[in-house]
C-alpha cells in the first residue's frame, strides 16, 4: 500500500509527540510505502528515517479509531491537506468511520450515521445516529445506540449514556444523561440557573453557576422543559422519573427516583424532593425546601415549607389534602350564605366599606 502526504513539514513537531514506538505493535502483511511530494521521493514504511513519526500517527490513530477516537488526526488536517489512502486493513477505517466526501473544517466532520456534525475529540460509538443539523462538540461522549434529532446541540463534555434518545433542538450542556432516556424536542439541560447578588445599592452581579446537572437513567423529560445547571452542588433527576412538558427546575435541585412532574411545574433553586412524590400540574415549590418520598401533590398548589410526612397535598399554602378540602368547603358555604343574603360582593373580596 502507499500513502500519499503532502504539507507535512509544518506539522512535524506536533506529530512527534507521539514519537516512533508506536510502530512496534505494528503487523503489515505487505510493504507500505510513504510518497512525499515534497521530497520527491519514497520510503519504506519500516526503514524511513525522514518522516517516519507522521506514518506511524495515522496507523496509530486509524486503529483507535475503532473506540471512537479521532482527537489528534483531524488537529493536523489544515498541515495534511491531500491524503490520499490506497490500502486495505488498518488504513481503511478512515473510511469506515467518515461519510464519503466527508471535509474537515476546524476540527468538525461530517458523521457517516445520519449526517450530523462531530468535533474531532468526541468519543462515540460506531452504532450512535446523529442526524442532520445535529452539532457534537468536543470531548463529548456518546454511547451505543444513541440518537441525536435534528438541529440537536451537544455542549462539550456532554456525556450521554446507550440507547438515549434526543429529539429535535435540544440544547445539553454540563450536563450527564443515563441510559435508556428520552429527551423531547426543545429541552434545555445544563444552562446556568437564575442567581444574582445584590448589594446595597441594588446592583446585582451573576453568581457563579459551575456545577453540572445529571439526569438518571430511563428518564423522561417533554418538550421545552428546562433544567438548570448547580452552583454549589449538581441539579440531579432520578432514576425513571418522568417530567411533562414545560417545566422549570432551578439549580442545585435534588429529585428522587420514580417521581412524575406533571405540565408547568415549577421547582426552584436548591429544593430537595424524595422519591416517588407525583407533582400535577402547575405545582410550584419554593426554594430551599424539602419533599420527604411518596408525596402526592394536587394541581395548583404550592409548597412553601417542608413536608415531612408522607401524603396528599393541597392548597397555597400546600396543607394536608382533608384540610384543604375542609378548608374550600368551607369557603364555599360561606360564598352560598353571602349570596342569600344578598351580598355577593363580600363573598367575591371586594370592599365592604367601599359605599362610605
Amino acid at each position: 500500500m502507499t500513502l500519499h502526504l503532502r504539507n507535512l513539514a509544518a506539522s512535524k513537531g506536533h506529530l512527534r509527540k507521539l514519537g516512533c514506538c508506536i510502530s512496534k505493535n505494528l503487523n503489515f502483511s505487505t510493504n507500505p510505502r510513504v510518497v512525499i511530494p515534497e521530497y520527491g521521493s519514497a520510503c519504506n514504511l519500516s526503514t524511513s528515517s525522514t518522516v517516519p513519526v507522521a506514518v506511524y500517527l495515522f496507523v496509530y490513530l486509524s486503529l483507535r479509531m475503532k473506540s471512537g477516537s479521532y482527537c489528534g488526526l483531524f488537529r493536523t488536517m489544515n498541515n495534511l491537506r491531500s491524503i490520499k489512502l490506497q490500502s486495505s486493513g488498518y488504513f481503511s477505517v478512515l473510511n469506515d468511520r467518515l461519510e464519503d466526501g466527508g471535509e474537515a473544517h476546524e476540527e468538525f466532520l461530517k458523521w457517516k450515521n445520519g449526517g450530523g456534525i462531530f468535533h474531532c475529540s468526541a468519543s462515540i460509538d460506531p452504532t450512535a445516529h446523529i442526524e442532520v443539523g445535529a452539532v457534537v462538540h468536543s470531548m463529548a461522549v456518546l454511547g451505543v445506540n444513541v440518537h441525536i434529532g435534528s438541529g440537536a446541540v451537544v455542549g462539550p463534555g456532554v456525556q450521554i449514556g446507550q440507547s438515549t434518545k434526543v429529539g429535535y433542538n435540544v440544547a445539553l450542556s454540563n450536563c450527564t444523561l443515563g441510559d435508556s432516556c428520552v429527551i423531547h424536542s426543545g429541552v434545555c439541560v445544563g444552562q446556568d440557573g437564575f442567581g444574582f447578588f445584590v448589594d446595597e445599592l441594588g446592583r446585582m452581579s451573576k453568581k457563579p453557576q459551575t456545577m453540572n446537572a445529571k439526569i438518571g437513567n430511563h428518564v423522561e423529560i417533554g418538550a421545552n422543559t428546562c433544567i438548570d445547571r448547580g452552583s454549589w452542588r449538581e441539579t440531579v433527576i432520578g432514576d425513571h422519573t418522568k417530567i411533562d412538558n414545560l417545566v422549570q427546575i432551578g439549580h442545585n435541585v435534588l429529585i428522587g427516583k420514580n417521581c412524575i412532574l406533571c405540565g408547568q411545574v415549577g421547582i426552584a433553586g436548591s429544593a430537595t424532593i424524595g422519591d416517588y412524590v407525583t407533582c400535577g400540574g402547575r405545582v410550584a415549590v419554593r426554594d430551599h425546601v424539602s419533599i420527604v418520598s411518596r408525596v402526592r401533590l394536587a394541581a395548583n398548589s404550592c409548597v412553601t415549607k417542608d413536608i415531612a410526612e408522607p401524603g396528599d397535598y393541597g392548597g397555597f399554602p400546600a396543607i394536608p389534602i382533608h384540610e384543604w378540602r375542609r378548608l374550600v368547603a368551607a369557603h364555599r358555604s360561606t360564598y352560598k350564605l353571602h349570596c342569600q343574603n344578598g351580598s355577593p360582593s363580600v363573598a367575591h373580596g371586594s370592599d365592604i366599606n367601599s359605599n362610605g
